[in-house]
């Protein structure tokens, strides 16, 4: 897959991506990539959210990557769960690292607006990411949730919700995950040849 073929389409969490956030760092490195800004970081709303991801899809028509962390994963399940075919059709797959889960106790009340979590098959291919020790997921629950949707996953071991405040500034590990998906978004493309 050929990097001018394909657009990159970053989802940040609660509170966005600071600029030494490995996401902001993926928009400086990947071409063609772009970010979903949101009206408010910091009390977000699910239609908001889901609304600015639509958005973002419709304003071009280059098919796309998504790459989601914590509560940006949830918005790509709430999205893909009542998006229009023709804007499910620009999305070729999507990496989501480190889902918050919005359902456990104890999360934080601006999030649990974003709660019942969709249970639904994402429409094209994905892969989890999550982390053994990450507060905002437990390894258990981040499997229950890369199984609902599809996902392919991987748990990594002591890397926290694969943040900055867990070390992961840039994040190059990701790249390799990244990568992987996009070897079965061509498997795919393939077969259906």
């Amino acid at each position: 897959m050929g990097s001018e073929a394909i657009r990159y389409l970053i989802l940040p969490g609660w509170q966005g991506s600071a600029e030494e956030h490995w996401q902001s760092h993926w928009q400086r490195s990947l071409p063609n990539s772009a970010r979903v800004e949101q009206q408010d970081w910091l009390n977000p709303q699910r239609g908001d959210w889901v609304a600015a991801l639509n958005q973002a899809i419709a304003a071009d028509p280059r098919p796309l990557i998504l790459i989601a962390h914590s509560l940006g994963c949830v918005t790509v399940a709430h999205w893909a769960a009542q998006a229009p075919v023709e804007l499910l059709r620009r999305v070729r797959g999507a990496l989501l690292v480190a889902p918050a889960d919005v359902e456990r106790s104890g999360c934080p009340a601006p999030l649990q607006n974003f709660a019942p979590i969709p249970r639904d098959l994402l429409p094209f291919p994905s892969l989890l990411v999550g982390s053994d020790n990450d507060a905002a997921a437990s390894a258990l629950r981040a499997m229950e949730l890369a199984r609902a949707w599809g996902s392919e996953a991987a748990i990594l071991t002591g890397a926290g919700h694969i943040n900055v405040k867990s070390g992961h500034r840039y994040w190059e590990q990701g790249f390799g995950y990244l990568y992987r998906l996009q070897s079965r978004i061509e498997q795919q493309s393939r077969l259906r040849a």
